[in-house]
């Protein structure tokens, strides 16, 4: 159902050129219950290139889950800061930190997270970092904050990856930013369009689709090493790479029997076993959070909708019933919630589906190719508005969206990388 393009892939995912043209962020709406929080400057951190407060702040407002207060004065993390000052102004919690430059040129990076209700400490951080890292750093002291006061794991220190096509020439580039659009770096490059890479659950590989053997080729890139594996070349279209949980294998679609179905194959490219069987056409698979099923796009009913099956094969139980056009399925990491696009009034729309009770509801219109946040509480997916595709990204409950663009052509088939290590 999609059609695929030619991936000129390196192996310099990580140490590629940064692209010229960062990514633009502009927020909308909020989420309900904000929790209010005091960020305080940072002692000394003028000595890193950038702001570590103003990076955490910004995460947290992103997030749409908290109501950033500004302290207005720095705050040492040695410090014995007046809680209950800070509770009377409205705030929940302060952050308070300090930057300190170390002989060998490194920083070292304190935080502190106080509960200003409860009078006492919540969490602490201690990092000495490159100063090119500094941002990353200011990311993973906001994933801390969110997790602290949320329970819920941040993903301010993940990646994503999406595909930028430039619009005065021929020309497309596989790029890899900060889930903030920050720090981009391009990944491959090449006259042929890109699509469709998927990130293993370990971060350290990408599975692709090429067509510079004059045909669709699957292969799977190790990141780390620069060795590149051919997953599937089989007679015909081979597509739509997805990989399990563990990382061990990939679901695939292939038309090596002539209408497309469903297959499994290691991630080393051995042990190709077919687990579909329909007279239609089966793509698009993705596995389920366990492992044990996966979901997939097939018009085994007369149009595309939703199937569900067993990773091993056989009976397949249909997902989606609202609406005559349903593809792209995805399921959220902790195994609550599918996205999916569904064609309705005459648009392609998201729609995320309670997989519990199987209550739906509409997130995004005019959007495509949609992409789960590791921790399962947002969605990025392309969307095309004043004649340019762009990137946007929205709560699962709908509440908060972002828009993530550039200036410098389309950008499109965003893929929300793993949390890291």
């Amino acid at each position: 159902m999609k059609k695929l393009h030619t991936l000129l892939f390196s192996a310099s995912l990580m140490m590629g050129a940064a692209a010229h043209a960062q990514l633009r962020v502009e927020i909308a709406g909020v989420g309900s219950n904000q929790i209010p929080v005091a960020v305080a400057g940072f002692a000394d951190e003028s000595v890193a290139p950038e702001q570590v407060s103003a990076i955490i702040r910004a995460d947290l407002e992103r997030s749409g889950v908290f109501k950033v207060i500004d302290a207005r004065q720095t705050i040492s993390d040695s410090a014995s800061p007046d809680l209950g000052a800070f509770k009377s102004a409205g705030a929940d919690a302060l952050v308070v930190g300090s930057v300190q430059r170390m002989p060998d040129g490194r920083l070292q990076i304190r935080y502190k997270l106080h509960d200003t209700v409860k009078k006492t400490q919540l969490s602490q951080l201690s990092d000495a970092v490159s100063a090119r890292n500094t941002r990353l750093e200011g990311h993973r002291i906001a994933d801390d904050i969110y997790e602290k006061l949320t329970g819920v794991r941040g993903i301010f220190a993940t990646r994503i990856a999406y595909v930028k096509e430039n619009r005065a020439g021929r020309d497309y580039q596989l790029v890899v930013a900060d889930a903030d659009g920050e720090g981009e770096q391009v990944a491959a490059h090449g006259k042929e369009p890109i699509i469709s890479p998927a990130w293993s659950p370990d971060g350290t590989k990408v599975a692709y689709v090429s067509f510079e053997m004059r045909k669709p080729v699957i292969y799977v890139q190790n990141l780390v090493t620069g060795q590149r594996t051919v997953v599937a070349n089989e007679k015909g279209s081979n597509s739509a790479p997805s990989w399990s949980p563990d990382g061990t294998r990939l679901a695939l679609a292939l038309s090596k029997t002539g209408n497309t179905q469903i297959y499994v194959v290691n991630a080393d490219g051995s042990g190709l076993r077919r687990v579909s069987n329909s007279n239609g056409i089966d793509t698009e698979p993705q596995f389920s959070a366990d492992g044990q099923s996966i979901y997939f796009t097939s018009d085994r009913s007369g149009g595309p909708q939703v199937y569900k099956m067993s990773a091993g094969g056989g009976q397949a139980t249909r997902v989606t019933f609202n609406g005559s056009y349903n593809i792209s399925p995805r399921v959220s990491s902790d195994g609550k919630t599918l996205a999916w696009i569904s064609q309705r009034d005459g648009g392609y729309s998201l729609y995320a589906m309670d997989l519990a009770s199987g209550q739906e509801q509409r997130l995004a219109d005019s959007a495509s190719e949609p992409s789960f946040s590791p921790n399962g509480k947002y969605i990025m997916y392309a969307t095309k508005g004043g004649g340019r595709v762009a990137l946007a990204v929205v709560s699962v409950d709908g509440r908060v969206k972002q828009r993530l663009s550039t200036q410098a052509g389309n950008i499109r088939e965003p893929s929300w990388g793993p949390f890291m290590k």
